[in-house]
């Protein structure tokens, strides 16, 4: 079993006090302290994270939004971690994967290997057109072949020292990455997709697919049967490629004394993300049913690791009360959690 843990950013954390206030000061010129507010809640979340064994951390991208950008913000965590694995998510089409490739092999030597790469295909078509000049693709087939085909680059100019592709979307001709990552064969590329094309693409490309269920805590048991036959159809697909993926699963953690006050509490969550997609992002994280007291989140967590999920990437609300609360209640009726310096 692995924990790891996001990091908080204002798009994908429910709004709280700290949060706010390090909003106001990134969209006012000149104000703010030598050390921004956001950046050091990030430093508090994942640091608590590592010493309590979380094993990798999710630096979301939110291009159109007040978020510190995900690769500086991963390089900033690196200089105040020392084993937690630093997952930045990238965006095909909105920067190209040659830069990526660079800026990952970057990452990785100064962080001492321990970058990976979360792939999102994308859904925001003003971000698109507004950071990547336009290259917004409304066609979702050709977004998962743009998607195969970034993959792709980053890996082979990872992995060879000279990788040529005449692709649809990229052209890379008898190119080599002038530094290579530390982390072999290569650092390690998680995604989520629930369609059938995205998901063939994950199973040739990635390691780790977070796997999808519907909103709702109240699903629970639904979602669960689904992943299990999710996880079982992946495994099918994987294996006629002659490769073994493995499965990770995002949730938003709700831990009280009594059952009743969970749910009360997710109700009230849901209710929020009914907001905007930006306020739903948490919300619909309850839908992998991480709800009740101690006993019934632990017992939950034990049962999809019994159906092969092995990556947990919680969040909680408020972020870091909310971990603390999960590290002193749940954590210990757990099995052994593989940690980040074991790794």
């Amino acid at each position: 079993m692995r924990l790891g843990i996001w990091t908080p950013l204002p798009h994908t954390i429910r709004a709280e006090p700290v949060m706010d206030a390090a909003i106001a000061d990134l969209k006012t010129r000149g104000q703010g302290a030598k050390t921004d507010r956001s950046l050091q809640f990030a430093i508090d979340v994942v640091t608590r994270g590592e010493r309590c064994g979380a094993t990798t951390t999710l630096i979301a991208e939110r291009w159109l939004g007040p978020d510190l950008e995900a690769w500086m913000l991963g390089a900033a965590l690196a200089g105040h971690t020392k084993n937690i694995e630093l997952m930045v998510a990238a965006h095909p089409g909105l920067v190209a994967p040659q830069v990526v490739a660079k800026l990952g092999a970057s990452l990785d030597r100064i962080s001492g290997g321990r970058l990976a790469l979360n792939i999102v295909n994308g859904w925001f078509q003003e971000e698109f057109n507004l950071f990547s000049n336009g290259a917004w693709i409304g066609d979702e087939l050709r977004r998962y072949r743009r998607m195969d085909e970034f993959i792709r680059v980053v890996k082979g100019l990872w992995t060879e020292d000279n990788f040529s592709l005449d692709g649809e979307f990229y052209k890379v001709n008898n190119a080599s990455l002038p530094i290579k990552p530390l982390r072999t064969p290569h650092p390690t590329i998680y995604a989520a997709s629930r369609t059938g094309p995205g998901m063939d693409v994950v199973a040739r490309q990635c390691d780790v697919w977070f796997v999808p269920y519907e909103p709702s805590h109240r699903l629970y048991e639904d979602n669960f049967r689904g992943i299990e036959r999710e996880v079982r159809a992946m495994e099918a697909r994987s294996r006629a490629l002659g490769r073994t993926l493995r499965y990770g699963i995002s949730a938003h953690v709700i831990c009280k004394p009594t059952l009743y006050r969970a749910e009360a509490a997710a109700d009230a969550l849901e209710d929020y993300g009914k907001k905007d997609r930006v306020s739903a992002v948490a919300a619909k994280a309850l839908g992998a049913g991480l709800v009740g007291t101690p006993q019934h989140v632990a017992e939950r967590i034990r049962r999809y690791e019994g159906i092969g999920v092995e990556t947990f990437m919680l969040h909680f609300h408020p972020m870091l009360e909310g971990f603390e609360s999960f590290a002193n209640e749940v954590m210990p009726l757990l099995p052994p959690i593989r940690t980040a310096a074991a790794e």
